[in-house]
C-alpha cells in the first residue's frame, strides 16, 4: 500500500468523479483508476462503486476513508515537524472570507503573510458568513474571516478582531441627517439597504427586528459595504452597517446615526473548527490576520 494510492482514493471519494479527482490532482485520469484497482486488490475489497455516474463509496470504502485521511494527515503532520525544524513554514490553506473593510485590510495581511513565508501557498473565497460557516465544518476551508451576530456558531474557535455598533447611514439631506439617535422601531417602516441573508450584519439586524416584533423593508441588498454607502449618498435607502472608524471616511456627504433600543452589534472574527488542531501553517496566518505583522526582534 502506497501513500499516493490512499491519496487518490481520497481524492476520488470527495470528488465522486474520477475526472475531476484527476484534474484535482493533476495526473492523468488512467493513473488515477489504476492506483485505486491496485489498493482495491490488496485490500480485497471494492471500495468505490462505478456503477452509476456519480462515483459512490462502498461499505469498505466508507470504512477506509478515514484512515486514509488520518494516514495522509500524519505524513503531512511529519513534513511541517521537519520544516519547523529548519525554520520554515509549508503546506496549502484555504481561506474563505466576507467582504470586508473599515477593521482589517486583508488583501495586505495575506499579501505580507506570503511575502514572510512562500512556502505556504493560499486560496482564497468569498461568500456569506452562514455558508463560509458550513464550509469550515465540512472541512473544505481552514479559516474564514465571518461576521457573526449575537451568537456564536457551534463548533468553532473563534479570534473576535473587531465589535462594532451598527449605524443607519444617511444622505446629508435625509429627514433623519439630524437627528443624535434613532430607535430601531422607528426604522422598520423605511427602506433599508444591507448585506445580504446570511451575513452578520443581516443576521444582527433580523434578530433585532424580531425582538422588536418588526419585519425589516429592505429595499437594496449588496454584498459591498461601498456599494450601499454609495446608494445612501443618492438618498435611495438607509444602509445599515458598522460605525467607521473614522467617520471622516464617509466623504462628508453622509450621516452615521445611532440605532437604540436595542443596539445593534456586529463582530468579525477569525474562525477554525475547534474539534480538528490547525497545523503551524494555519496557525500562523490565523494571528497574523487578527493581529498583523509582529514586530522585528
Amino acid at each position: 500500500m502506497e501513500l499516493r494510492q490512499l491519496e487518490y482514493f481520497v481524492a476520488v471519494a470527495e470528488e465522486a468523479n474520477f475526472t475531476r479527482a484527476a484534474a484535482r490532482l493533476h495526473v492523468a485520469q488512467p493513473g488515477v483508476s489504476a492506483q485505486i484497482r491496485q489498493l482495491e486488490r490488496e485490500l480485497g475489497h471494492t471500495l468505490l462503486d462505478r456503477s452509476a455516474r456519480t462515483v459512490r463509496l462502498t461499505e469498505a470504502g466508507a470504512a477506509v476513508l478515514s484512515y486514509a485521511r488520518a494516514a495522509l494527515r500524519a505524513v503531512a503532520g511529519a513534513r511541517v515537524a521537519v520544516d519547523e525544524l529548519a525554520g520554515l513554514l509549508r503546506g496549502h490553506i484555504s481561506v474563505g472570507t466576507v467582504a470586508v473593510g473599515g477593521p482589517i485590510n486583508l488583501a495586505d495581511r495575506l499579501a505580507d503573510f506570503h511575502q514572510d513565508h512562500p512556502g505556504v501557498e493560499i486560496t482564497l473565497t468569498e461568500n456569506t458568513s452562514d455558508r463560509l460557516v458550513t464550509s469550515l465544518a465540512a472541512g473544505q476551508l481552514d479559516l474564514a474571516l465571518i461576521g457573526l451576530g449575537d451568537a456564536d456558531p457551534p463548533g468553532l474557535a473563534l479570534e473576535i478582531i473587531a465589535d462594532q455598533p451598527l449605524v443607519a447611514i444617511v444622505g446629508q439631506d435625509h429627514g433623519l441627517a439630524d437627528q443624535s439617535a434613532v430607535k430601531l422601531n422607528d426604522l422598520a417602516d423605511l427602506p433599508l439597504m444591507t448585506l445580504p441573508v446570511g451575513s452578520g450584519i443581516r443576521t444582527a439586524l433580523d434578530t433585532g427586528l424580531v425582538a422588536v416584533g418588526r419585519r425589516p423593508r429592505i429595499a437594496f441588498e449588496a454584498s459591498d459595504p461601498a456599494v450601499l454607502t454609495r446608494l445612501a449618498e443618492r438618498g435611495l435607502g438607509i444602509a445599515i452597517l458598522p460605525a467607521a472608524e473614522n467617520p471622516g471616511s464617509r466623504l462628508g456627504r453622509l450621516r452615521e446615526i445611532p440605532i437604540t433600543h436595542p443596539q445593534l452589534r456586529t463582530r468579525l472574527a477569525v474562525a477554525w473548527r475547534a474539534a480538528a488542531p490547525a497545523g503551524p501553517a494555519t496557525t500562523a496566518l490565523m494571528r497574523h490576520i487578527a493581529h498583523g505583522k509582529a514586530p522585528a526582534g
